[in-house]
């Protein structure tokens, strides 16, 4: 016998199961409420949502009721039926309802069949697939109400959108809403704010973002880091201007094809002045300054730069989604011969900085030629072998989109899973056989003559601020110490082992171990407390037998108490823990 946690459904029977729970959440909504005008209502990935436009405005206490009555829909394993009508016909049918976003939709249809579903009493405009009946739905549960523009579009009016999740088996619907509730305690928002890492002010700008002394020594870390890795690698740095001026981007084709992400021009001297959307103009110029040879190549340039483009205030979310964001940049420039070796090497270097950061599950994504591609067919090919044999020799799971590479070169991007599982799009190793052309890029060959280099855009991390938003989720605001803003913090019990508790500071902040002290009169229970909030690694806790024995007690993270250390060996301890960049404690 088949219990309910046994798989049966495959993927294109749970996407009819989640098209056809948002036709039967249409259903109950327009059965609780009155003048509901309906939007769309698709499957996506884990659930489904539908669209309404309705005086009423939907909370989350509404959620319960309208899940009662879906269940009650559901018992009744009403028939998806499909209706074929004319243009026309739908035209009048819909109008009659006065279901004004169904006929939008239709007048953007083809004059021919329209089809229409219909399950009980409600019919909806629908090209399909969905179920035999709502008998057959299984898990669901609706999560949260949002708002979302008609279309996408903030000339639109805005619409209620109800989202919802669903899944084969109950383990399955349990599961992702634990991860769920998980990732709202690691909200790199709220624990943006709760450990003072960042903020946002209207005053400056939304999307722009302030690094708060806690969040910035952490991003001095990553960058060191990241320094380190790339003079190890074979970088060189580069450092390029903010802004361009305006015949930089025309040559580049940003303004004829990126201008919507652009800023206003700023008009200097005459001339007209952009912020800059991309670094890599900058680094062809510098590339430009003088004639190569192939005895040069390959050049490997990255720059921390600073870039600016335009998003909607819509789409703005916390360190994901900003307008000014830092980009950890390179460009490899190389000679065809040089092309596999390269990319085996800045996919091997990816790969690494990320293990180091404590993603280990990552898979690669591989976009091919498109048919309005830039550049000889025999480029991309090459390009598209070494890009492949990377992936091969590394053992990545790779996924190929044949056709889905941007005009100007294939490329590999690399997504990793956190701690809870999703998964996040990061490192993109981009050829580009678009901007050697336009700027006249070459090289002198072993030949004597001038020759077209490969040249490979790659951000790793992909931009600071966002790889910042992942790395606070995934760590839960609890840092490992080599990225901990305060890595140890100091607690007396009592007034008299202040002078106890000032000395231990004064010897762990001259070993370079970043450290606080918290020397108020308050209990010491108060104390951790505020401390453990912090989620600081450490906590040495001093009182009276500490100081009559030159002894500390230590506090790990995570409760566990260690006691008559000796501070000479706490600090050699944890140095050598700071220098490995361990994931996990010297005391484990």
């Amino acid at each position: 016998m088949k219990t309910n946690n046994e798989r049966t459904l495959n993927e294109d029977d749970l996407l009819k199961m989640r098209h056809s729970l948002a036709h039967v959440m249409a259903e109950a909504v327009t059965e609780l409420f009155e003048d509901v005008k309906l939007g769309i209502g698709p499957a996506i990935e884990d659930g489904f949502y539908y669209d309404f436009d309705m005086p009423h405005r939907l909370t989350p206490a509404d959620l319960p009721v309208i899940e009662k009555k879906m269940r009650q829909i559901i018992k009744q394993a009403q028939r998806f039926e499909r209706i074929e009508m004319s243009k026309e016909e739908a035209v009048k049918f819909f109008k009659a309802r006065g279901e004004k976003y169904k006929l939008d939709l239709i007048t953007n249809l083809p004059d021919c069949a329209i089809s229409v579903y219909k399950n009980g009493p409600f019919m909806d405009l629908c090209k399909g697939p969905h179920l035999e009946h709502t008998g057959q739905i299984r898990y669901f549960k609706l999560m949260n109400v949002a708002g979302a523009y008609w279309k996408g579009s903030e000339r639109n009016p805005m619409l209620q959108r109800i989202y919802g999740i669903a899944f084969e088996t109950s383990a399955e619907l349990e599961n992702y809403i634990k991860i769920k509730k998980e990732a709202l305690k690691r909200d790199h928002r709220k624990l943006g704010r709760q450990l003072d890492l960042y903020s946002v002010s209207e005053e400056v700008g939304p999307g722009l973002v302030l690094w708060h002394p806690n969040g910035a020594m952490i991003r001095h870390e990553i960058e060191t880091f990241w320094k380190q890795e790339h003079l190890k690698s074979g970088y060189q740095f580069l450092y390029t201007p903010h802004i361009g001026q305006e015949n930089l981007w025309k040559a580049s084709g940003h303004l004829e094809f990126y201008k919507e992400f652009m800023y206003s021009p700023m008009p200097i001297d005459k001339a007209n002045y952009y912020a800059k959307p991309m670094n890599c103009p900058f680094h062809i110029q510098i590339y430009k300054n003088s004639k190569k040879s192939y005895r040069q190549l390959p050049l490997r340039w990255a720059e921390l730069g600073t870039v600016y483009r335009y998003e909607k205030a819509g789409v703005l979310l916390g360190l994901m989604r900003v307008r000014g964001f830092t980009q950890d940049d390179a460009h490899i420039i190389c000679t065809p011969q040089q092309v596999e070796d390269e990319t085996l090497e800045v996919l091997r270097f990816s790969l690494n900085i990320w293990k180091t950061f404590g993603f280990k599950d990552v898979k690669a994504y591989l976009a091919t030629r498109p048919t309005d591609a830039v550049g000889e067919e025999n480029l991309w090919e090459a390009a598209q072998k070494s890009l492949l044999a990377a992936v091969e020799k590394e053992g990545l799971a790779i996924e190929v989109d044949e056709g889905g590479g941007a005009f100007y070169g294939p490329k590999i991007d690399l997504k990793v899973n956190d701690s809870l599982g999703r998964q996040w799009q990061t490192t993109t190793i981009q050829f580009d056989f678009n901007l050697p052309e336009r700027f006249n890029m070459n090289y002198v060959g072993s030949d004597g003559s001038l020759h077209r280099p490969y040249m490979i855009h790659r951000a790793l991390l992909g931009s600071l601020e966002r790889f910042f938003g992942i790395l606070i989720e995934h760590f839960g605001g609890n840092f490992p110490l080599w990225l901990s803003p305060v890595q140890v913090k100091v607690l007396n019990i009592t007034i008299a082992q202040e002078p106890y508790a000032r000395e231990i500071y004064e010897k762990l902040k001259n070993s370079g171990i970043r450290t606080s002290l918290d020397i108020r009169g308050e209990t010491i229970g108060a104390k951790v407390r505020d401390a453990v909030a912090e989620k600081i690694p450490y906590l040495i806790i001093v009182g009276k037998r500490e100081n009559e024995r030159d002894e500390i007690s230590v506090r790990l993270r995570g409760n566990k108490n260690i006691n008559g250390v000796k501070l000479n060996e706490f600090i050699e301890k944890i140095m050598e823990e700071i220098k490995n960049r361990s994931l996990s404690s010297a005391y484990t």
